[in-house]
């Protein structure tokens, strides 16, 4: 039964459209463009955003120029959360010369896909994610760790929810401040995300340290962030005009639109901060700018709306 109280009143909403939306597109955009894109989400009021990544060029040759961007983005990075994914040490030590405060680092549920995705196995990226949090911590950096595959992987099938509680742990033994649960194949339900969540409070894993992260490849994005909601999530990983997916997963498409989001945030009367016209503004100037194809079904339906009362 859908329970209204149960839901939080305010949420996070964590945009990773500048870099897990665009990492997946062919289209390679000016860094000038990503500015601007950066600079309009935190104008419409976003208050996280992930901008970039620091990995191999000939890999994800759309972020390949993550230092440029950073030397650009300067001036806010004192002010805003601006957060850098990072593959690496090699990723940490370039972070630390980009100034930025906040780093990501995602690990796998996965053997099949911590090989695709990191080529090492899953006991070894988290040796080595150990090492690279903590000296982050050192360095006064917060870290933001993901877990892929929570649900299922291309290669493996479904995932035992024991095998992502065991890594969760890991990562906050480590010492991540938040953790965001990827669907990354996008092939979660409801009740899928619920006992994967009581499992994880069961290991004493908080929600509150929790955010999701939904892709929406079986249209199931906007119901599994409700279900989340209800279960006392209020971290929700977005991204403009549901842009992204991930290079290393092909079965991977769109992830949750940010506008659908905060469509539905504001029907439900949850604050977020967030002006939706801004954002959709954003996402059409993004489209008619570069081309790329807005997934965004709220951002379709207010612009054709907002065309008709003109």
């Amino acid at each position: 039964m859908f329970n209204i109280a149960a839901l939080p009143s305010r949420v996070t909403v964590y945009e990773v459209g500048p870099r897990d939306g665009l990492q997946n597109e062919k289209l390679i955009l000016p860094t000038a463009t990503k500015v601007a894109l950066i600079k309009r989400l935190i104008a419409a009021g976003m208050p996280a955003v992930e901008v970039t990544s620091f990995v191999r060029p000939d890999l994800v040759p759309a972020l390949a120029d993550a230092e440029e961007l950073l030397l650009e983005l300067q001036p806010l990075l004192n002010e805003h959360r601006l957060v850098a994914l990072i593959p690496n040490q090699q990723g940490l030590e370039r972070t630390l010369a980009s100034g930025v405060r906040e780093i990501a680092i995602t690990a796998s549920a996965t053997e099949s896909f911590s090989q695709a995705n990191l080529n090492k196995s899953v006991k070894e990226s988290l040796k080595s994610f150990d090492a690279v949090i903590k000296q982050a911590r050192m360095e006064g950096l917060r870290v933001r760790g993901y877990i892929s595959m929570c649900f299922g992987d291309p290669w493996e099938g479904k995932v035992p929810k024991e095998q992502v509680c065991a890594i969760a742990q890991s990562l906050f033994e480590s010492g991540v401040h938040e953790l965001s649960l990827g669907d990354t194949i996008g092939i979660a339900t409801p009740n899928q995300v619920v006992e994967l969540l009581d499992l994880l409070e069961k290991k004493h894993i908080k929600r509150s340290d929790l955010a999701v992260h939904f892709h929406d490849t079986y249209g199931q994005a906007l119901a599994n962030t409700l279900v989340a909601l209800q279960e006392g999530i209020s971290i929700i990983d977005a991204s403009i005009g549901g842009l992204g997916g991930c290079p290393f997963a092909k079965s991977a498409t769109g992830n949750l639109a940010t506008e659908d989001l905060i469509w539905q945030l504001n029907g439900l009367g949850i604050e977020t901060g967030i002006d939706l016209k801004a954002l959709v503004e954003t996402s059409n100037w993004l489209c008619q700018t570069t081309g790329l194809t807005v997934r965004s079904k709220a951002s379709l339906a207010l612009s054709q709306l907002w065309d008709e009362e003109k």
